[in-house]
């Protein structure tokens, strides 16, 4: 008997809980979106998903603009191996979104490109 009345209490405190989060949870969206900070969120958020521009990929691998698809790999490959082995991975992954900034725009003007 003790056993079923602490289930039931405890189910219906469950439930109860659960009310009481979805309600906080709805106030503090309403709260946001009264004050901006929903929207400012937002904006910082597409903020960081900033995409590479061709321009910087360019600077990060060293090369120009004249620079063909093999001298962007041979580039690559380098910066790429150098990192791994006494760089950072922060480098090294900057070095790979270079390469993929690159090769974006190249097979976008229709260039050959061999992914390696």
């Amino acid at each position: 008997m003790v056993a079923k009345i602490i289930a039931n209490l405890l189910v219906m405190g469950s439930g109860v809980l659960g009310r009481a989060v979805v309600q906080a949870y709805r106030k503090a969206l309403d709260n946001a979106n009264k004050t901006g900070v929903a929207k400012e969120t937002i904006q910082n958020i597409s903020r960081m998903r900033k995409v590479m521009t061709e321009e910087e990929a360019r600077q990060i691998l060293g090369i120009s603009e004249q620079s063909s698809w093999d001298e962007i790999l041979q580039k690559y490959d380098s910066l790429f191996e150098n990192n791994a082995k006494n760089g950072s991975f922060y480098l090294q992954s900057k070095v790979h979104r270079a390469k993929e900034c690159l090769e974006a725009a190249y097979q976008s003007k229709g260039e050959g490109t061999t992914t390696s």
